[in-house]
């Protein structure tokens, strides 16, 4: 074993499977129902939030447009109204989270955003789209790095990965039921009551995610240190959940300070994961590049598919998210290592844009099928980056929270005018330059994962001179490399 590395208690093959399964009983059933509520509520819930993110654009195409005398470039301003107030909303709301309860703050801004998307449907003009999508956005901006931070506050390396992914997957899966739902609420209820069809998509959106939020009050569960014993824990079991994070070395909720403030910005954390996160998130531009290249094949004589499956045939590449999002977690939550799924699944992203750039559109149908299916290979790759950021910063509670917070934020920002340069509508399905694009991107992704490792293995190092173990290495219950840690002092730089 190098110097790197840890060595520590052999995990039995059955841990590999599911973590669960080589711990205690009383910590199995602690962590099955801490999985039930806390993951249950996260899927759902990011699903309903991809409902209400994305049914401006179907209800502009299903007669909003039309309606309201919509022209020129104003959905994109109604998009950007959104990631406005998305983007503004997380830093401040991830930083209150520390200090509010999770199971009340997250359900009430899902309530919230809710309510707005049913007013939508009230809106006369393009001014009230504005303003009410810009609420929504603010809204929603509560849900996925606070979510992240409370995943982040309750699991241990080995187990971190798989819960952030698993909950991460309802983004690629949404997509496949989204369509479907939204025409046949338009399809069915279009004139019902006097009401358009657009109308009843956003109506029926806020009626889905009302039921979620308010389930959110009853099992979402709050951190370690403020959830309350209920039905669901009793107080031996949060015991447990305490004195999970002591051993990893998460630390609880302390008081902001001047200093606190300014050593979030001190250490090389928040330099090495945000733009590692943002040059992910940025990374699958040319997977929307199939649609368009389906499109591409009709012509005014001649029509190969219809609209039915232009818009069917690339959710392949969501069922291909799935498996790769799910297939990073476990092999980086069994080798406890969040450094090598990055620069693997980077180095196949970066090969399949070459491949896009490199061959002809109409050469070989059956290659570039293939090759837009595999767009999505590194799209599941947030709950690892994320589960990395929670790890590392691990040891001061409200910095972890910034730097969950801000990755997510800068993502955004650069995701909401980056895709427009070097994907332009107009030169798609070729995109020439967002296919070489991308490439480099998913290379400096995995340059920021390298040195990201690089310095954890340089925090150990120097910990390990500072002061030995905390506790003995035959405690210890998996082999921690440059992706985990399952002792405090190794995240405490």
């Amino acid at each position: 074993m190098s110097s790197d590395s840890i060595a520590l208690k052999k995990r039995p093959w059955r841990s590999y499977v599911w973590d669960t399964w080589d711990k205690s009983p009383e910590e199995r059933r602690f962590l099955g129902k801490l999985d039930a509520c806390l993951l249950t509520y996260a899927a759902l819930s990011y699903f309903s939030k991809y409902l209400d993110q994305q049914n401006i654009t179907n209800a502009y195409v299903s007669g909003m447009k039309e309606d309201l005398g919509l022209h020129g470039n104003q959905l994109n301003y109604i998009t950007t109204a959104w990631t406005c107030g998305y983007v503004i909303g997380q830093i401040p709301s991830n930083m209150l989270i520390t200090r509010v309860r999770p199971s009340i703050w997250i359900p009430t801004m899902e309530l919230i955003w809710s309510v707005l998307t049913m007013i939508l449907a009230t809106s006369k003009n393009f001014n009230h789209l504005v303003a009410i999508r810009f609420l929504v956005g603010l809204a929603e901006s509560t849900f996925y790095p606070a979510i992240q931070y409370v995943i982040g506050s309750w699991y241990k390396g080995e187990e971190l990965a798989k819960r952030a992914c698993i909950f991460h997957t309802a983004s690629a899966i949404g997509p496949m039921f989204s369509g479907f739902l939204q025409t046949g609420a338009y399809n069915g209820l279009n004139g019902v009551h006097g009401l358009a069809g657009w109308k009843w998509l956003f109506i029926i959106d806020g009626i889905i995610t009302i039921p979620i939020a308010l389930l959110g009050y009853l099992i979402m569960p709050d951190l370690p240190t403020n959830t309350r014993p209920s039905i669901f824990y009793t107080e031996k079991q949060l015991e447990i959940g305490r004195k999970r994070m002591e051993a990893v070395g998460r630390k609880a909720p302390e008081k902001f300070t001047k200093a606190k403030v300014k050593g979030f910005f001190k250490t090389w954390h928040l330099y090495t994961l945000v733009p590692l996160y943002v040059l992910f998130n940025n990374g699958g531009g040319p997977s929307s590049s199939m649609i368009f290249w389906l499109k591409s094949f009709n012509t005014p004589e001649h029509t190969k598919y219809s609209i039915g499956q232009i818009n069917v045939y690339p959710l392949g590449q969501n069922v291909v998210q799935v498996i790769m999002t799910l297939t990073w977690a476990w092999t980086s939550d069994g080798l406890q290592n969040r450094w090598l799924p990055i620069v693997l699944a980077g180095t196949w992203n970066a090969s399949i844009c070459i491949a896009l750039a490199a061959t002809p559109l109409y050469t070989n149908i059956g290659r570039r099928w293939a090759l837009y299916y595999m767009t999505t290979t590194q799209g599941g790759l947030s709950g690892i980056i994320l589960s990395w950021a929670n790890e590392l910063t691990g040891n001061d509670n409200e910095k972890r929270a910034f730097v969950v917070a801000c990755c997510n934020t800068f993502a955004y920002t650069f995701q909401a005018w980056l895709p427009i340069v070097i994907f332009p509508q107009v030169e798609q399905p070729r995109v020439l330059k967002g296919n070489i694009t991308t490439a480099c991107i998913s290379a400096g992704m995995i340059s920021f994962a390298v040195i990201t490792a690089v310095l954890q293995r340089r925090d150990i190092r120097r910990a390990r001179q500072v002061a030995p173990p905390s506790v003995d290495d035959s405690d210890q219950s998996s082999v921690i490399k440059s992706g985990g840690e399952d002792e405090p002092y190794v995240a405490a730089k």
